[in-house]
């Protein structure tokens, strides 16, 4: 019943789809020779994308293994609370819609490190930029490439760095085409990884069927709620075993605001994708994916819920095991590998597209950070439009080495994929986004204030991760900010030290820059009137109908 190897029929469809998607690609760049040369075009593929390409190609770039194997495994885990970080997710897709973009757009802005450049100086600026590609090639790159390679390499049965080297080399090919074949390839590539990935939901609800007697993919949903109603709770109490996790209302009203707002607002990786077009065309392109991410719970946490009933009931005893110890990442590998011949090249070619899309979204945002912001401005300050490319496309292949080189020592597996990125990323984040959000909307703010967001927001994310060990958090506990760790010391959980974290940041920043009186008359500070944030009509009702689905989902799943 259980096999970890591909049949002819899978090789043939995942075949059908390299040859789709690296055709398509080569069809895009033939037809856009102008992006060999052209930096703008290359990195931002400017003025090309339509807004389904843009929606597209966010959530192909956003949805990789951490979601389909560790989103999974906390499905399996947890249960539909971890889909929190993707229904908040379209909630704030909106909101940078409607007030990140336009500030973008009307600034010309296409790189974040060139936003803190124009808003402050150039040292906030180059140290950004240099936090940004070490973040994304130490955490975000070495993450989905080695997740990707531990579940393809369990499918498939082909070795892992075999795997990991394909992937690698996969995404390059994409990657060197530039932005504008990026960005269509990606189209193709959520095609893939959205049928694969329901008939994935769909083979796990027939097997909760087949175990109960209740035939229907309804049926079996009802079924999964019945036996487990512990894992159908979008708000976790405080003595929930998981509360570390996703702590409360926190998810609602807290730090997971701030986790998505930074991720999707002041992330090169993501805003690259609408800043290359118009700002009607961004706009549709971010409620677009807004409404992909709708979705994306259906695809990624049911399954791994779905798996944790099977288990309890007998199934993948053994399955579900790694070096003698249950695996809840093991979840969704698992249950592709009971999908039939030509199904399971479906379902492989989908995790293989998020892999990969994933992979070339963040090597070109890492080429496009390193050519524009530093290459281009520190190193060779007459470099042409050629020379920047082709530095691009060499940064490119040396980060993604890199990355396969390292992604083996940073003990990626042992705290689960998808909590690994987001725990660490949040080391960074208030800081980051302090800088960003005060920048936009006050001007007043000052640089020595933005370098002091920087500076103490990691400081005191450390400090509060480490401090559990010589304070005794337990009196915080009452009041839903501390709970029990797996080594029975109390901590705060991360999402709530990053809404702490930010706070301090926000006032340390306004006190820094009251007392500067220069800040008055602040000569960076930015222009913004009330009719940039103006929308259209379909735009509002879109958005209208995702607010209603959320406060439904939310209001029945609480």
């Amino acid at each position: 019943m259980h096999s970890s190897s591909l049949h002819l029929k899978d090789y043939i469809v995942f075949f059908i789809y390299f040859i789709v998607v690296a055709g398509f690609g080569l069809y895009i760049y033939n037809k856009k020779k102008k992006a060999t040369t052209d930096s703008k075009d290359f990195f931002l593929a400017e003025g090309s994308l339509t807004w389904w390409a843009i929606g597209a190609s966010l959530i192909a770039s956003n949805i990789s293994a951490e979601q389909f194997i560790g989103m999974s495994g906390n499905g399996f885990n947890i249960g539909l609370a971890i889909s929190t970080y993707e229904w908040m997710a379209a909630a704030t897709l909106l909101v940078v819609a409607i007030f990140f973009l336009p500030i973008y757009l009307k600034n010309k802005i296409y790189t974040m490190p060139q936003f803190l450049s124009q808003r402050y100086n150039k040292l906030v600026s180059i140290i950004m930029a240099v936090f940004w590609l070490f973040l994304y090639v130490v955490v975000n790159l070495t993450s989905i490439l080695y997740l990707g390679a531990l579940a393809v390499s369990k499918i498939s049965g082909i070795d892992f760095y075999l795997c990991m080297s394909l992937l690698a080399i996969f995404a390059i090919f994409i990657t060197l085409g530039g932005m504008k074949v990026i960005g269509y390839t990606d189209v193709i590539q959520v095609f893939f990884l959205i049928l694969g990935g329901l008939a994935t939901t769909y083979l796990a609800l027939e097997l909760v069927g087949d175990k109960f007697g209740t035939p229907g993919v309804m049926a079996s949903f009802k079924q999964l709620m019945s036996v487990a109603p512990d894992h159908f709770h979008m708000v976790l109490k405080k003595d929930d075993p998981h509360y570390l996790d996703l702590p409360g209302l926190s998810v609602l009203i807290g730090g997971m605001w701030i986790i998505n707002l930074n991720y999707w607002g002041c992330n090169q990786y993501i805003t690259q994708r609408a800043l290359g077009a118009d700002l009607k065309t961004a706009r549709n392109g971010l409620l677009f994916a807004a409404f992909l991410k709708m979705l994306m719970p259906i695809i990624v946490v049911l399954p791994g819920i779905a798996a944790y009933v099977l288990y309890q009931n007998g199934m993948f005893q053994t399955e579900m095991l790694k070096d003698g110890s249950l695996n809840a990442d093991n979840a969704y590998p698992v249950l592709l590998n009971l999908l039939g011949p030509g199904w399971k090249g479906m379902a492989f070619a989908a995790l293989t597209a998020a892999v990969v899309a994933s992979l070339a979204g963040k090597a070109n945002s890492i080429s496009t950070i390193y050519s524009l912001d530093i290459y281009k401005k520190v190193f060779n300050k007459e470099a042409d439009d050629k020379e920047v490319v082709k530095m691009g496309r060499w940064v490119v292949i040396i980060s993604m080495v890199v990355a396969v080189v390292i992604s083996n020592f940073l003990g990626i597996d042992k705290k689960g994929g998808f909590q690994f990125i987001q725990e660490y990323t949040g080391f960074f984040s208030p800081g980051v986004f302090a800088m960003f959000i005060m920048g936009f909307f006050w001007k007043r703010t000052t640089s020595k204030a933005a370098l002091f967001a920087l500076i103490a927001g990691v400081s005191l994310s450390v400090i509060l991760k480490f401090l559990p060990l010589v304070v005794n958090f337990e009196p915080l506990h009452a009041i839903g900010f501390a709970a029990l760790n797996a080594d029975g010391i109390w901590e705060m959980a991360f999402i709530d030290r990053m809404g702490f974290v930010f706070l301090t940041c926000v006032i340390g920043m306004i006190i820094i820059s009251l007392s500067d009186k220069e800040s008055k008359n602040n000569p960076q500070g930015l222009e913004i009137d009330a009719s940039m944030f103006k929308t259209s009509t379909a735009f509002t009702i879109g958005a209208v109908v995702i607010c209603l689905l959320l406060l439904v989902l939310y209001t029945y799943f609480y």
